[in-house]
């Protein structure tokens, strides 16, 4: 007879177990903050990383933020430069991410989202 599995057991597999649709299914406010820092740094800057998106966002779901950028990849609004940085994430010890700048696509869809210039303050 199999041992029957303890809530925290459970729980555990039940984590284990994301699958990428559930991670895409986050909040539609977290893929608004990705996206947003996204065309920000990518309007001021040419180039730049998971490590500079990282300092301004809140803490995302698990898997969230990985899958946010593979699917802005996949869009073809960020192309990947083909340049490597060290991740200054502490529990990556280090290993190298990408370097990413936004492709003609994405330099049009910021500069649609980035807000009018509203004149002097009244």
């Amino acid at each position: 007879m199999a041992r029957r599995l303890t809530p925290a057991e459970r729980l555990a597999a039940v984590d284990k177990n994301t699958t990428l649709e559930q991670i895409v299914e986050s909040s539609t406010w977290d893929r608004f903050l990705v996206e947003q820092a996204v065309f920000h740094f990518g309007l001021a800057c040419d180039e730049w990383s998971a490590n500079d998106l990282r300092d301004v966002l809140p803490e995302l779901g698990h898997g969230y933020f990985g899958a946010a950028i593979n699917s802005l990849r996949t869009a073809g609004i960020i192309a990947h430069t083909g340049q490597m940085v060290p991740s200054t994430q502490e529990n990556t010890h280090g290993h190298r991410i990408a370097v990413w700048t936004l492709t003609d696509k994405g330099r049009a869809i910021a500069a649609q989202r980035r807000p009018a210039h509203q004149g002097r303050a009244a």
